[in-house]
């Protein structure tokens, strides 16, 4: 069983996952009068789906220790950029500024910092002459849409083992979990 779930009432994952019969939920950031009853709002939503496997997907919000320290190592986000090159929200833009040559994707574990966590999977989406940002963001979205299913499936077959910053892949396959994906 899956789960999206929105901090935006009109983002385009809720009406993705009603046409392919996944709930979707729109929990609205601003009913709580805090950061920390909004994520114990959203590990409630996850726990009543039984989510194992938490997947961050244009969710915009700097998550606190209360939910990261609820689902670490379960816990999932991809960046358009590679990473620790351009962390943060203007990865794509900030690539372009300095001249960069190439950029990329990096899907990573979350931990307490921004875009800090073990590197799962990455790869490299070059920067053309004359790229502009969405010109450059419609190519990573490209290589997104690939990775991103490539990790999840890594996690839920459990051949994911990580040792401090370091995230390595084994051959054995065993499926296992639920996903949620926080756009």
């Amino acid at each position: 069983m899956a789960l999206v779930i929105s901090d935006r009432p009109h983002a385009k994952a809720l009406a993705r996952a009603a046409r392919a019969n996944v709930d979707a939920r729109y929990l609205n950031p601003h009913n709580t009068p805090t950061r920390g009853e909004y994520e114990r709002a959203l590990i409630a939503a996850c726990e009543e789906h039984g989510v194992t496997l938490v997947c961050l997907a244009g969710f915009m919000r700097i998550l606190s220790p209360i939910f990261i320290q609820h689902y670490r190592g379960r816990l999932l986000n991809i960046h358009p950029a590679l990473l620790p090159a351009f962390p943060g929200a203007h990865a794509v833009r900030e690539a372009l500024a300095w001249g960069a040559k190439v950029t990329g994707v990096t899907v990573h574990f979350v931990d307490e910092e921004v875009d800090h966590g073990p590197i799962l999977l990455q790869q490299a989406v070059p920067i053309q002459p004359g790229d502009t940002e969405a010109v450059l963001l419609r190519r990573i979205h490209h290589v997104e849409r690939r990775l991103y299913p490539q990790a999840i499936h890594l996690l839920l077959t459990g051949r994911v083992k990580v040792s401090g910053r370091i995230a390595r892949i084994s051959d054995g396959v065993r499926l296992q979990g639920r996903v949620v994906t926080l756009r």
